[in-house]
């Protein structure tokens, strides 16, 4: 047992490596979107700026927790995109008959579906995350929460965008739904948790889990509690195990295309 999760282990970091280093090949364009995905995040967070100036904080939020809010959502971002961006393409994949090629592989399916390439502009999101942390709060402690919280955020991430794409193994066509669901996180979790009420805030921290990927990290790294901490970790266990147990409830209906291809 602990052989095989060691084996997998090496074969998906293995495997992340060769996905970033297919990125690097141009690595002028490779460092041109990290440089303008810092450029473009960088826009967005200005306008914060300016409203902060009018009035000091919104819905309780101050410049302190809004810079720990967008760093937090890059970072998240970030390592979802990175290290697991095929993970955002599982319908497309269905949709076209192309998983007979991780099939036939001894490797763990679902793992090796979400490896297999890496967004080149996800690492400046990374970055981004990280200088947002140290112009905002270079403590030491902290700084190994918020590392944490960037890992649980991007496995949620990722694990929200493997179930909304496996749908496709029981209904046709669905990565627009797939795409607006992500789209619906990456908007919302820009915005101050507070401002959301009622069915809104149940659906954010709930079905939307953005509670765990950003609201509730926010509040342990100004006001520390472990019993928050465990509820992240809970929730990115819960989310994990979702998305094997949906992704591979639904392989059993897929139908091979016999699409022949081959996978290094």
């Amino acid at each position: 047992m602990l052989t095989a999760a060691k084996n997998q282990i090496k074969v998906t970091l293995l495997t992340t490596k060769y996905a970033v280093m297919r990125e690097m090949l141009n690595k002028a364009t490779f460092l041109s979107n990290v440089i303008f995905m810092i450029l473009n995040n960088s826009t967005f967070l200005i306008q914060w700026f300016l409203l902060l100036s009018i009035k000091e904080s919104i819905g309780g939020y101050d410049i302190h927790k809004i810079l720990y809010l967008w760093g937090l959502a890059s970072l998240s971002y970030g390592v979802a995109h990175f290290f697991f961006k095929g993970a955002f393409h599982i319908g497309e994949i269905i949709n076209e008959g192309k998983l007979d090629s991780y099939m036939v592989q001894p490797k763990n399916i679902l793992i090796s579906v979400s490896t297999a390439s890496c967004s080149p502009s996800a690492m400046g999101d990374i970055i981004y995350g990280f200088v947002l942390f140290f112009v905002n709060d270079p403590s030491v402690v902290n700084f190994l929460l918020y590392t944490l919280f960037g890992i649980t955020g991007g496995l949620i991430v990722t694990s929200v965008a493997i179930i909304l794409n496996s749908l496709s193994f029981w209904f046709a066509r669905t990565d627009s739904i797939a795409d607006a669901g992500m789209n619906l996180m990456t908007t919302f979790a820009t915005y101050p948790g507070t401002i959301f009420k009622g069915a809104t805030k149940i659906i954010l921290y709930t079905i939307v889990p953005l509670g765990a990927t950003a609201y509730i990290p926010i509040d342990i790294l100004t006001n520390f509690d472990w019993k928050y901490t465990l509820i992240v970790l809970g929730v990115t266990v819960l989310f994990v195990f979702l998305a094997f147990f949906i992704f591979y409830r639904g392989l059993k209906r897929y139908a091979s295309s016999n699409l022949m291809s081959a996978r290094i």
